[in-house]
Protein backbone atom coordinates (compact mmCIF):
# COMPACT_ATOMS: atom_id res chain seq x y z
CA UNK A 1 0.00 0.00 0.00
CA UNK A 2 1.48 3.24 -0.85
CA UNK A 3 1.80 5.88 1.51
CA UNK A 4 -0.47 8.90 1.82
CA UNK A 5 -0.23 11.88 -0.46
CA UNK A 6 1.41 14.49 2.14
CA UNK A 7 3.50 11.64 3.24
CA UNK A 8 5.37 11.34 -0.29
CA UNK A 9 5.40 14.57 -1.47
CA UNK A 10 6.72 16.72 0.94
CA UNK A 11 6.36 20.17 -1.42
CA UNK A 12 2.63 19.41 -1.38
CA UNK A 13 2.77 18.71 2.20
CA UNK A 14 4.03 22.38 3.11
CA UNK A 15 1.76 23.71 0.43
CA UNK A 16 -1.35 21.84 2.71
CA UNK A 17 -0.12 23.34 5.96
CA UNK A 18 -0.09 26.64 4.54
CA UNK A 19 -3.33 26.49 3.43
CA UNK A 20 -4.99 25.21 6.63
CA UNK A 21 -3.36 27.96 8.74
CA UNK A 22 -4.29 30.59 5.93
CA UNK A 23 -8.09 29.40 5.78
CA UNK A 24 -7.94 28.59 9.65
CA UNK A 25 -7.03 32.37 10.12
CA UNK A 26 -9.56 33.91 8.11
CA UNK A 27 -12.44 31.10 9.38
CA UNK A 28 -10.99 31.88 12.84
CA UNK A 29 -11.87 35.94 12.46
CA UNK A 30 -15.03 35.84 10.92
CA UNK A 31 -16.41 33.75 13.49
CA UNK A 32 -15.30 35.50 16.39
CA UNK A 33 -15.70 39.11 15.45
CA UNK A 34 -19.13 38.15 14.55
CA UNK A 35 -19.65 36.08 17.68
CA UNK A 36 -17.72 39.81 19.28
CA UNK A 37 -20.62 41.83 17.42
CA UNK A 38 -23.36 39.73 18.26
CA UNK A 39 -22.66 40.02 22.09
CA UNK A 40 -22.00 43.98 21.54
CA UNK A 41 -24.98 45.22 19.72
CA UNK A 42 -28.65 45.26 20.98
CA UNK A 43 -31.00 42.42 19.96
CA UNK A 44 -32.47 44.76 17.51
CA UNK A 45 -29.63 45.35 15.40
CA UNK A 46 -27.53 41.80 15.32
CA UNK A 47 -28.58 40.96 11.99
CA UNK A 48 -27.98 44.43 10.70
CA UNK A 49 -25.01 44.41 12.54
CA UNK A 50 -23.52 40.84 11.36
CA UNK A 51 -24.88 40.45 7.45
CA UNK A 52 -22.79 44.12 6.59
CA UNK A 53 -19.24 42.38 8.01
CA UNK A 54 -19.93 39.33 6.56
CA UNK A 55 -21.05 41.35 2.91
CA UNK A 56 -17.45 42.93 3.36
CA UNK A 57 -15.78 39.32 3.63
CA UNK A 58 -17.07 38.02 0.33
CA UNK A 59 -16.77 41.61 -2.08
CA UNK A 60 -12.77 41.12 -3.03
CA UNK A 61 -13.15 37.63 -4.57
CA UNK A 62 -16.13 39.56 -6.88
CA UNK A 63 -15.04 42.99 -7.41
CA UNK A 64 -11.01 41.76 -7.93
CA UNK A 65 -11.69 38.79 -10.50
CA UNK A 66 -9.85 40.64 -13.58
CA UNK A 67 -6.63 41.85 -10.74
CA UNK A 68 -6.71 38.42 -9.86
CA UNK A 69 -6.58 36.50 -13.01
CA UNK A 70 -3.89 38.55 -14.91
CA UNK A 71 -2.09 38.01 -11.41
CA UNK A 72 -2.09 34.08 -11.24
CA UNK A 73 -0.98 35.00 -15.23
CA UNK A 74 1.98 36.39 -14.86
CA UNK A 75 3.54 35.53 -11.40
CA UNK A 76 4.64 33.01 -9.73
CA UNK A 77 2.58 30.74 -7.21
CA UNK A 78 4.21 30.85 -4.46
CA UNK A 79 5.20 34.50 -4.84
CA UNK A 80 1.40 35.38 -5.06
CA UNK A 81 0.40 33.04 -2.14
CA UNK A 82 3.43 33.93 0.50
CA UNK A 83 2.62 37.76 -0.48
CA UNK A 84 -0.91 37.15 0.21
CA UNK A 85 -0.11 36.00 3.69
CA UNK A 86 2.73 38.62 4.63
CA UNK A 87 -0.33 41.05 3.87
CA UNK A 88 -2.67 39.27 5.85
CA UNK A 89 -0.55 39.29 8.84
CA UNK A 90 0.28 42.22 8.91
CA UNK A 91 -3.57 43.81 8.68
CA UNK A 92 -3.62 41.52 11.58
CA UNK A 93 -0.87 42.61 13.67
CA UNK A 94 -2.12 46.53 13.18
CA UNK A 95 -5.30 45.34 14.55
CA UNK A 96 -3.32 43.60 17.38
CA UNK A 97 -1.23 46.59 18.29
CA UNK A 98 -4.75 48.88 18.22
CA UNK A 99 -6.35 46.79 20.71
CA UNK A 100 -3.39 46.34 22.94
CA UNK A 101 -3.09 50.07 23.31
CA UNK A 102 -6.52 50.78 23.60
CA UNK A 103 -10.15 49.30 23.06
CA UNK A 104 -10.93 48.38 19.30
CA UNK A 105 -13.38 49.96 17.91
CA UNK A 106 -16.53 48.37 16.92
CA UNK A 107 -15.99 49.16 13.22
CA UNK A 108 -12.19 48.32 13.09
CA UNK A 109 -13.33 44.79 12.24
CA UNK A 110 -15.18 45.71 9.53
CA UNK A 111 -12.11 47.31 7.52
CA UNK A 112 -9.88 44.56 8.31
CA UNK A 113 -12.46 41.82 7.09
CA UNK A 114 -12.34 43.39 3.72
CA UNK A 115 -8.40 43.32 3.37
CA UNK A 116 -8.03 40.56 4.78
CA UNK A 117 -10.83 38.67 2.07
CA UNK A 118 -8.67 40.19 -0.45
CA UNK A 119 -5.33 38.59 0.95
CA UNK A 120 -7.55 35.39 0.09
CA UNK A 121 -9.36 35.41 -2.73
CA UNK A 122 -5.48 35.73 -4.09
CA UNK A 123 -4.43 32.88 -2.13
CA UNK A 124 -7.24 30.18 -2.90
CA UNK A 125 -7.75 30.02 -6.69
CA UNK A 126 -3.86 30.55 -6.90
CA UNK A 127 -3.56 27.67 -5.07
CA UNK A 128 -6.18 25.37 -6.74
CA UNK A 129 -4.37 26.48 -9.87
CA UNK A 130 -1.14 25.32 -8.81
CA UNK A 131 -2.04 21.66 -7.89
CA UNK A 132 -0.60 20.11 -11.13
CA UNK A 133 2.52 22.15 -10.40
CA UNK A 134 3.13 20.15 -6.94
CA UNK A 135 1.87 16.56 -7.91
CA UNK A 136 1.76 14.02 -11.03
CA UNK A 137 -1.22 13.91 -13.33
CA UNK A 138 -2.19 10.80 -11.01
CA UNK A 139 -2.05 11.70 -7.88
CA UNK A 140 -4.58 14.98 -8.70
CA UNK A 141 -7.71 13.59 -7.12
CA UNK A 142 -6.40 12.88 -3.93
CA UNK A 143 -4.24 16.67 -4.16
CA UNK A 144 -7.89 18.15 -4.88
CA UNK A 145 -9.14 15.74 -1.56
CA UNK A 146 -6.94 17.17 0.75
CA UNK A 147 -7.47 21.05 -0.68
CA UNK A 148 -11.21 20.60 0.07
CA UNK A 149 -10.55 19.50 3.50
CA UNK A 150 -8.81 21.81 4.13
CA UNK A 151 -11.94 23.72 4.01
CA UNK A 152 -13.75 21.63 6.92
CA UNK A 153 -10.49 21.86 8.59
CA UNK A 154 -10.82 25.32 8.50
CA UNK A 155 -14.07 25.80 9.34
CA UNK A 156 -13.82 23.24 12.33
CA UNK A 157 -10.81 25.12 13.91
CA UNK A 158 -11.60 28.51 12.82
CA UNK A 159 -15.83 28.00 14.06
CA UNK A 160 -14.28 26.24 17.48
CA UNK A 161 -11.27 28.87 18.39
CA UNK A 162 -13.06 32.19 16.57
CA UNK A 163 -15.74 32.48 19.09
CA UNK A 164 -14.02 31.22 22.45
CA UNK A 165 -10.78 33.39 22.13
CA UNK A 166 -12.66 36.14 21.74
CA UNK A 167 -15.25 34.86 25.30
CA UNK A 168 -11.96 34.43 26.84
CA UNK A 169 -9.48 37.00 25.57
CA UNK A 170 -10.97 39.29 24.14
CA UNK A 171 -10.68 40.91 20.39
CA UNK A 172 -6.73 40.80 21.07
CA UNK A 173 -6.32 37.26 21.47
CA UNK A 174 -8.56 36.60 18.36
CA UNK A 175 -5.96 38.70 16.12
CA UNK A 176 -2.86 38.24 17.97
CA UNK A 177 -3.37 33.86 16.64
CA UNK A 178 -5.04 34.86 13.34
CA UNK A 179 -1.47 36.91 13.03
CA UNK A 180 0.39 34.16 14.21
CA UNK A 181 -1.00 31.28 11.84
CA UNK A 182 -0.80 33.76 8.68
CA UNK A 183 3.30 34.34 9.43
CA UNK A 184 3.47 30.51 9.95
CA UNK A 185 1.59 29.95 6.23
CA UNK A 186 4.14 32.17 4.86
CA UNK A 187 7.42 30.74 5.84
CA UNK A 188 6.03 27.14 4.77
CA UNK A 189 5.59 29.09 1.32
CA UNK A 190 8.95 30.39 1.27
CA UNK A 191 10.66 27.13 2.13
CA UNK A 192 8.51 25.18 -0.87
CA UNK A 193 9.60 24.60 -4.59
CA UNK A 194 6.81 23.96 -6.66
CA UNK A 195 7.15 22.81 -10.47
CA UNK A 196 5.66 25.31 -13.23
CA UNK A 197 2.78 22.96 -14.95
CA UNK A 198 3.73 25.01 -18.02
CA UNK A 199 7.08 23.66 -18.44
CA UNK A 200 6.26 19.92 -19.59
CA UNK A 201 8.61 19.25 -21.98
CA UNK A 202 7.68 19.98 -25.44
CA UNK A 203 8.52 17.95 -28.74
CA UNK A 204 12.14 20.08 -29.81
CA UNK A 205 11.70 21.46 -33.49
CA UNK A 206 12.95 19.72 -35.78
CA UNK A 207 16.69 20.84 -36.81
CA UNK A 208 17.06 22.74 -39.58
CA UNK A 209 20.58 21.64 -40.23
CA UNK A 210 20.23 17.34 -40.20
CA UNK A 211 23.84 17.10 -39.63
CA UNK A 212 23.25 19.20 -36.50
CA UNK A 213 26.03 21.61 -37.69
CA UNK A 214 26.04 25.58 -38.00
CA UNK A 215 28.56 26.69 -40.38
CA UNK A 216 31.95 25.72 -40.37
CA UNK A 217 32.42 25.75 -36.54
CA UNK A 218 30.22 22.37 -36.68
CA UNK A 219 28.16 24.10 -33.60
CA UNK A 220 24.77 23.23 -32.38
CA UNK A 221 22.14 25.10 -33.70
CA UNK A 222 20.41 27.61 -31.53
CA UNK A 223 16.49 26.63 -31.25
CA UNK A 224 14.54 29.96 -30.16
CA UNK A 225 12.19 28.92 -27.05
CA UNK A 226 8.57 28.10 -27.95
CA UNK A 227 6.17 31.48 -27.61
CA UNK A 228 4.06 31.55 -24.46
CA UNK A 229 0.71 30.50 -24.56
CA UNK A 230 -1.80 32.94 -25.56
CA UNK A 231 -4.18 33.44 -22.22
CA UNK A 232 -7.86 33.79 -23.34
CA UNK A 233 -10.61 35.37 -21.91
CA UNK A 234 -12.98 33.78 -19.42
CA UNK A 235 -15.91 34.38 -22.10
CA UNK A 236 -13.75 32.33 -24.71
CA UNK A 237 -13.18 29.78 -22.06
CA UNK A 238 -16.11 28.90 -20.50
CA UNK A 239 -18.24 28.85 -23.91
CA UNK A 240 -16.19 26.05 -24.92
CA UNK A 241 -17.46 24.61 -21.46
CA UNK A 242 -21.01 24.46 -21.99
CA UNK A 243 -21.67 21.76 -18.84
CA UNK A 244 -19.26 23.57 -16.24
CA UNK A 245 -20.42 26.77 -17.02
CA UNK A 246 -24.14 25.88 -16.14
CA UNK A 247 -22.51 24.39 -13.29
CA UNK A 248 -21.03 27.02 -12.13
CA UNK A 249 -23.98 29.17 -12.59
CA UNK A 250 -26.12 26.48 -10.29
CA UNK A 251 -23.43 26.32 -7.32
CA UNK A 252 -23.61 30.52 -7.81
CA UNK A 253 -27.72 29.78 -7.23
CA UNK A 254 -26.77 27.07 -4.28
CA UNK A 255 -24.30 29.70 -2.45
CA UNK A 256 -27.12 32.24 -1.99
CA UNK A 257 -28.73 30.06 0.47
CA UNK A 258 -26.20 27.87 1.64
CA UNK A 259 -23.64 30.77 2.64
CA UNK A 260 -26.04 32.46 4.70
CA UNK A 261 -25.37 30.26 7.82
CA UNK A 262 -22.44 32.28 8.22
CA UNK A 263 -25.18 34.89 9.34
CA UNK A 264 -27.84 33.16 10.35
CA UNK A 265 -26.30 30.46 12.79
CA UNK A 266 -24.69 33.18 15.32
CA UNK A 267 -28.18 34.69 15.31
CA UNK A 268 -30.18 31.44 16.22
CA UNK A 269 -27.39 29.84 18.95
CA UNK A 270 -27.86 33.85 20.50
CA UNK A 271 -31.36 34.07 20.35
CA UNK A 272 -32.44 30.73 21.12
CA UNK A 273 -29.68 29.23 23.41
CA UNK A 274 -27.99 32.21 25.51
CA UNK A 275 -24.77 33.60 26.23
CA UNK A 276 -22.41 31.00 25.70
CA UNK A 277 -20.66 30.39 22.51
CA UNK A 278 -20.50 26.45 23.04
CA UNK A 279 -23.99 25.58 21.08
CA UNK A 280 -22.38 27.52 18.04
CA UNK A 281 -19.09 25.73 18.65
CA UNK A 282 -21.03 22.54 18.55
CA UNK A 283 -23.06 23.12 15.52
CA UNK A 284 -19.98 24.49 13.77
CA UNK A 285 -18.04 21.66 14.58
CA UNK A 286 -20.18 18.84 13.06
CA UNK A 287 -20.49 21.05 9.74
CA UNK A 288 -17.13 21.15 9.78
CA UNK A 289 -16.18 17.47 10.76
CA UNK A 290 -19.05 16.61 8.19
CA UNK A 291 -16.62 18.60 5.75
CA UNK A 292 -13.92 17.51 6.26
CA UNK A 293 -14.94 13.34 5.89
CA UNK A 294 -17.34 14.18 2.71
CA UNK A 295 -13.45 15.68 1.71
CA UNK A 296 -11.67 12.82 2.54
CA UNK A 297 -14.32 9.95 0.90
CA UNK A 298 -14.43 11.94 -2.01
CA UNK A 299 -12.07 9.62 -4.06
CA UNK A 300 -13.82 6.48 -2.76
CA UNK A 301 -17.18 7.06 -3.68
CA UNK A 302 -18.38 5.90 -6.82
CA UNK A 303 -20.57 7.74 -9.29
CA UNK A 304 -19.81 10.90 -11.81
CA UNK A 305 -20.20 14.41 -10.88
CA UNK A 306 -23.46 15.16 -12.58
CA UNK A 307 -24.81 12.04 -10.89
CA UNK A 308 -24.00 13.03 -7.53
CA UNK A 309 -24.53 16.64 -7.56
CA UNK A 310 -28.54 16.63 -7.59
CA UNK A 311 -28.55 14.03 -4.71
CA UNK A 312 -25.69 15.94 -2.74
CA UNK A 313 -27.69 19.69 -2.90
CA UNK A 314 -30.87 17.86 -1.67
CA UNK A 315 -28.96 16.54 0.96
CA UNK A 316 -27.58 19.51 1.78
CA UNK A 317 -30.90 21.32 1.67
CA UNK A 318 -32.58 18.20 4.02
CA UNK A 319 -30.12 19.12 6.68
CA UNK A 320 -30.85 22.58 6.42
CA UNK A 321 -34.08 22.27 6.99
CA UNK A 322 -33.83 20.89 10.66
CA UNK A 323 -33.04 23.73 12.60
CA UNK A 324 -36.03 25.02 11.15
CA UNK A 325 -38.11 22.46 12.53
CA UNK A 326 -36.90 21.25 15.95
CA UNK A 327 -34.51 23.07 18.35
CA UNK A 328 -32.13 20.24 19.87
CA UNK A 329 -28.55 20.31 20.64
CA UNK A 330 -28.32 16.36 19.06
CA UNK A 331 -30.36 16.42 16.41
CA UNK A 332 -29.06 19.79 14.66
CA UNK A 333 -25.44 18.95 14.56
CA UNK A 334 -26.30 15.18 12.94
CA UNK A 335 -28.10 17.18 10.32
CA UNK A 336 -25.41 19.94 9.79
CA UNK A 337 -23.16 16.84 9.87
CA UNK A 338 -25.21 15.43 7.13
CA UNK A 339 -24.95 18.97 5.10
CA UNK A 340 -20.95 19.10 5.47
CA UNK A 341 -20.34 15.67 4.23
CA UNK A 342 -22.66 16.43 0.94
CA UNK A 343 -20.46 19.79 0.44
CA UNK A 344 -17.41 18.19 0.69
CA UNK A 345 -18.03 15.15 -1.45
CA UNK A 346 -19.56 17.89 -3.86
CA UNK A 347 -16.32 19.52 -3.72
CA UNK A 348 -14.21 16.91 -4.10
CA UNK A 349 -16.34 15.70 -7.24
CA UNK A 350 -16.05 18.58 -9.17
CA UNK A 351 -13.22 20.35 -8.05
CA UNK A 352 -10.94 17.31 -9.90
CA UNK A 353 -13.58 17.10 -12.72
CA UNK A 354 -12.54 21.06 -13.41
CA UNK A 355 -8.57 20.05 -12.89
CA UNK A 356 -8.97 17.36 -15.54
CA UNK A 357 -11.32 19.24 -17.91
CA UNK A 358 -10.17 23.06 -18.41
CA UNK A 359 -7.29 23.34 -20.58
CA UNK A 360 -4.11 24.18 -18.34
CA UNK A 361 -3.53 27.67 -19.82
CA UNK A 362 -6.75 28.45 -19.24
CA UNK A 363 -6.76 27.61 -15.56
CA UNK A 364 -5.36 31.00 -14.25
CA UNK A 365 -8.54 33.03 -15.71
CA UNK A 366 -11.05 29.59 -14.73
CA UNK A 367 -10.22 29.03 -11.33
CA UNK A 368 -9.64 32.97 -10.31
CA UNK A 369 -13.55 33.39 -11.91
CA UNK A 370 -14.41 30.35 -10.11
CA UNK A 371 -14.19 31.79 -7.10
CA UNK A 372 -15.72 35.35 -7.68
CA UNK A 373 -18.86 33.16 -8.84
CA UNK A 374 -18.60 31.10 -5.60
CA UNK A 375 -19.06 33.80 -3.74
CA UNK A 376 -20.73 36.08 -5.59
CA UNK A 377 -24.47 35.61 -4.35
CA UNK A 378 -22.59 35.88 -0.88
CA UNK A 379 -22.69 39.72 -0.24
CA UNK A 380 -26.64 39.05 -1.39
CA UNK A 381 -26.92 36.32 0.76
CA UNK A 382 -25.59 38.34 4.01
CA UNK A 383 -27.16 41.59 3.43
CA UNK A 384 -30.69 40.00 2.98
CA UNK A 385 -30.88 37.50 5.82
CA UNK A 386 -28.59 39.91 8.18
CA UNK A 387 -31.91 41.89 7.64
CA UNK A 388 -34.32 39.58 7.85
CA UNK A 389 -32.77 38.49 10.83
CA UNK A 390 -34.06 41.32 12.79
CA UNK A 391 -37.35 40.83 11.33
CA UNK A 392 -38.27 36.78 11.47
CA UNK A 393 -37.89 34.10 13.82
CA UNK A 394 -34.41 31.81 13.14
CA UNK A 395 -36.23 29.28 12.52
CA UNK A 396 -38.12 30.94 9.47
CA UNK A 397 -34.69 32.11 7.93
CA UNK A 398 -33.39 28.54 8.22
CA UNK A 399 -36.76 27.20 6.11
CA UNK A 400 -35.91 29.87 3.88
CA UNK A 401 -32.77 28.71 3.61
CA UNK A 402 -33.26 24.92 2.78
CA UNK A 403 -36.13 25.31 0.86
CA UNK A 404 -34.15 27.33 -1.55
CA UNK A 405 -31.69 25.15 -2.26
CA UNK A 406 -34.38 22.25 -3.93
CA UNK A 407 -34.39 24.33 -7.52
CA UNK A 408 -31.16 23.70 -7.86
CA UNK A 409 -31.07 20.38 -7.24
CA UNK A 410 -33.94 20.36 -9.68
CA UNK A 411 -31.82 22.15 -12.51
CA UNK A 412 -28.69 20.00 -12.02
CA UNK A 413 -30.40 16.87 -12.52
CA UNK A 414 -31.10 18.27 -16.11
CA UNK A 415 -27.85 18.42 -16.83
CA UNK A 416 -26.85 14.85 -16.64
CA UNK A 417 -25.72 13.19 -19.72
CA UNK A 418 -24.05 16.41 -20.43
CA UNK A 419 -21.09 16.05 -18.89
CA UNK A 420 -17.79 15.94 -20.63
CA UNK A 421 -15.43 12.87 -19.90
CA UNK A 422 -12.32 13.73 -18.49
CA UNK A 423 -9.39 14.70 -20.84
CA UNK A 424 -6.67 11.99 -20.73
Amino acid sequence: MSKPLILRNRAFARVWAAQIGSQVAGRMFQTGIVWWVVSAVSEAHRGRSTGPFMMLASLPAVLLIPVVARTLSRYASRTIMRAAELCAATVALVLLVWALVGELPLLAPYAAVLLLAAAQCFFDPCLTKSVPELVDKEDIQHATSFEMSTQSIAGLSGAVAGPFLVHLGGPAALVGVCAGSYLLSAVLLHFTAFRPASLQAPEPPADPDPSGAAGSGGTSTLVAPAPAPVRRKLRHVLADLPFIRSVLVCFAAANLFATAGAVIYPLYVRGLFGDSPSTLVLFQAALGIGMLVGSFSGPHIPGRPATLGPLCIAGIATGLLVPGLVTDRVVIPVALFVVGWCAGLLGVKFVTLFQHTVPAGDKPVFFAAMQALMTVTFPVASLTFGFLGDALEPQTLCLIQGLGLLPVALVLLTLRGKEPAPAN
